[in-house]
């Protein structure tokens, strides 16, 4: 066992879950899970397997990661999904990684399967995270989607030899679901920052996703699912530009109507 706690956020993930667990019971003998109203045995299945698991209310994804970092062991991180698992050879890069400098941060690839094949082109073909860190310096940011790792200005990147396998979605149904849910996330987020959908991101920006992922990184290479990837890609940028865009009308609405109602009041 090596000196790292893996960090697991979950929901409704029992499908998935055990596979993952058990190449990282090959890694630590700590790995805590931070479950948010599973129904469908989640915990069960991961306490079964010697995790510790933590019921905790959703806030974000960066944030109920930093819950489980809370209740890490270890000062160093692995924080992974359920829909992740690590390959033999990652372990063993852990096994022989050497955990005396905190200021490194580790860069893990990736392989990404759409069902069960692997997609080796796109945006998905070379994909790759930073997900090992020491919690003493490193910690998540606390946004909605699309979570970074917070890096202070002296830390080093290194890469890790091996893959996490990423079984991302099992059909295009799941898909296109997690699109239209994470371009609602994604679209609440621009709003708290003030972004604004421009006619560029509306109308210009899916189409350069799409030409980007299908014909420039070549994920016409892989088939029918690379199309797939590429036309839900496009549907995912237009749709949270087209989110962000109700969003602030509506605010406008509200405050037009704020306005109106002080000038009666007056």
């Amino acid at each position: 066992m090596v000196p790292v706690s893996v960090v697991i956020i979950t929901k409704n993930e029992a499908a998935l879950i055990e596979h993952c667990i058990k190449m990282c019971r090959l890694i630590t003998d700590d790995i805590v899970v931070i479950d948010n109203d599973s129904t469908d045995g989640t915990p069960a299945v991961a306490s079964h397997y010697g995790c510790r698991v933590f019921q905790k209310s959703w806030s974000g994804y960066g944030a109920n990661k930093n819950k489980g970092i809370a209740q890490a062991s270890y000062n160093w991180i692995l924080s992974i999904d359920a829909d992740e698992v690590p390959d033999t050879e990652l372990v063993n890069s852990l096994h022989n990684l050497n955990f005396d400098k905190a200021n490194v941060v580790y860069d893990i690839k990736f392989k990404s399967y759409f069902g069960k094949k692997l997609i080796r082109f796109g945006n998905w073909g070379n994909d790759h995270h930073l997900r090992l860190f020491n919690r003493a310096l490193v910690k998540w940011g606390e946004t909605e989607v699309h979570e970074t790792l917070l890096l202070p200005p002296h830390i080093e990147i290194k890469s890790l030899s091996g893959y996490i396998h990423h079984h991302s979605v099992t059909d295009i149904d799941d898909f296109k679901y997690k699109a239209i849910h994470y371009a609602q996330l994604s679209a609440a987020k621009y709003f708290k920052a003030g972004k604004k959908a421009t006619f560029i991101k509306l109308h210009l920006s899916p189409v350069f996703g799409f030409l980007r992922n299908y014909i420039i990184r070549l994920g016409f290479l892989d088939g029918a699912e690379g199309l797939a990837i590429a036309r839900v890609i496009y549907k995912n940028t237009r749709l949270k530009y087209t989110y962000l865009k109700q969003y602030k009308e509506l605010a406008q609405k509200q405050d037009t109507y704020r306005n109106e109602l002080v000038i009666e009041q007056a």
